[in-house]
C-alpha cells in the first residue's frame, strides 16, 4: 500500500514523514509579497506580520518564586514587581509571556524539582536542562543518563562553573561531558561575570577570568563533537569569543540576559560586532528569564531594536539558529510555523 498521504487543500505531499512544498510554498510567497505591499502602502510596521513568528528560548530558569530570598522582587531594570507570590503563580505567569511571544521551546534549568514540575505542565515545548550552581551538586550519572533517555531532561545546563571556582575543564565534569557527547546532547556553559559583588555574596571562588571563553579550548579539544554554547554570548569578552567561535564551528552563543540587562547601546554594539565577524548564523536567543515576566518582552525587544538586523538575521536569531543547534526535524519546524 502507498504510505503517501495528500493534502490537497494545501498541495503538500507527505512521503515517509518527510515533506515538499510545492503551490502552497508559492502562495506562501505571494501572500508575503502581498503583506509586504500593503504595509508600505498603509504605513504599517513590517514587525506586525511577523508578530506571531516562533521563538526559542536557549536560557530560561524555572525558580521557586523565593529563589532569591524574597518572593515578588522587583525586576533590577524597569523595578517592576514579579506579582507571583507563589511556585505555582510565577509558572503560571511565564507560561503566560510563552504564550504571548509564541516561545515554541525553551530550555530550562532550576531545582530539580521545580524543572520537573514546569515538564509536567508543558512536556512538549519545554526541554530540561541540568544546572549546576555554587552549592547545587551535579546528579547521579546514572540516574542522568535514564532521564536523558526518557526525556524528562534533555540539556546539560546551564553550568555556572565560574561561580564555584570552577573551569569546565575540571575532572569534575568529565563524566558529564563524556555523557553528553555520548548521547548528543547540548551543553550550555555560563560565560562573562556575575552580578556586582558576587565573590562577597554568594560565591566566594567566583573569579572574573574564569568566565572568559578561551578557557573552553580544552574542553572543545578533548570533546571535539560536543554541542557547546555559550550562555550570555561570552560578553564582555568580545575578542576572545571571536576566536574561540572561528576556530570551532561547532560552538554556538545565546544573547541571554546580556540583550536587556546591561545598556542597550553597549548590547547593540557587541551584537554588532559578532554579526560583522560572521557569526549570525550561530547567535540565538535567550532571555534568562529567572523571577520577572517581563525580563522576556525585554530581552525580546534587545533584539527587535537593533536596527542594523535585516529580518533575516533576526529570525535566524529568534528560531533558524536554534533548530539547527537542537536538530530539529522538518516535521518539527513545520509544527512551529502553524
Amino acid at each position: 500500500m502507498c504510505k503517501a498521504i495528500t493534502i490537497c487543500e494545501n498541495s503538500i505531499t507527505y512521503r515517509n514523514k518527510l515533506f515538499v512544498m510545492t503551490n502552497y510554498d508559492k502562495m506562501k510567497i505571494n501572500m508575503k509579497i502581498i503583506f509586504t505591499l500593503f504595509a508600505l502602502l498603509s504605513n504599517v510596521p513590517l514587525i506586525a506580520q511577523d508578530a506571531k513568528l516562533p521563538i526559542i528560548d536557549m536560557h530560561m530558569h524555572s525558580y521557586p518564586v523565593e529563589n532569591m530570598g524574597l518572593s515578588n522582587i522587583p525586576n533590577p531594570v524597569t523595578g517592576k514587581l514579579s506579582g507571583a507570590s507563589s511556585d505555582e503563580e510565577l509558572m503560571r505567569s511565564m507560561f503566560s509571556e510563552m504564550n504571548r511571544y509564541n516561545i515554541v521551546k525553551a530550555v530550562i534549568s532550576g531545582p530539580p524539582e521545580v524543572v520537573y514540575r514546569w515538564k509536567t505542565e508543558e512536556p512538549k515545548r519545554l526541554i530540561g536542562g541540568v544546572f549546576f550552581y555554587e552549592g547545587t551538586p551535579l546528579p547521579n550519572l546514572e540516574q542522568l543518563r535514564q532521564q536523558l533517555i526518557t526525556g524528562w531532561l534533555g540539556a546539560l545546563g546551564e553550568l555556572v562553573a565560574q561561580h564555584a571556582g570552577l573551569l569546565l575543564s575540571d575532572s569534575l565534569f568529565e563524566p558529564y561531558l563524556n555523557l553528553a557527547e555520548e548521547m548528543d546532547i547540548p551543553v550550555g556553559i555560563h560565560t562573562g561575570i556575575g552580578p556586582e559583588g558576587t565573590p562577597y555574596t554568594c560565591c566566594p571562588e567566583f573569579r572574573v577570568t574564569y568566565g572568559n571563553p578561551v578557557h573552553l579550548e580544552e574542553v572543545l579539544i578533548r570533546y571535539p563533537r560536543l554541542q557547546l554554547y555559550l550562555m550570555h554570548g561570552g560578553w564582555p569578552y568580545l575578542e576572545e569569543t571571536k576566536a574561540i567561535m572561528s576556530v570551532y564551528p561547532q560552538v554556538y552563543a545565546d544573547l541571554a540576559v546580556i540583550n536587556w540587562i546591561i545598556p542597550r547601546e553597549e548590547f547593540h554594539e557587541y551584537l554588532r560586532d559578532m554579526i560583522r565577524a560572521g557569526f549570525g548564523k550561530r547567535l540565538m536567543f535567550g532571555s534568562d528569564q529567572m523571577e520577572w515576566p517581563d525580563a522576556i518582552s525585554l530581552a525580546i525587544d534587545g533584539i527587535e531594536s537593533a536596527d542594523f538586523l535585516t529580518e533575516e538575521q533576526k529570525r535566524d536569531i529568534f528560531y533558524n539558529n536554534a533548530a539547527r543547534f537542537l536538530k530539529f526535524s522538518d516535521e518539527e519546524i513545520y509544527e512551529h510555523h502553524q
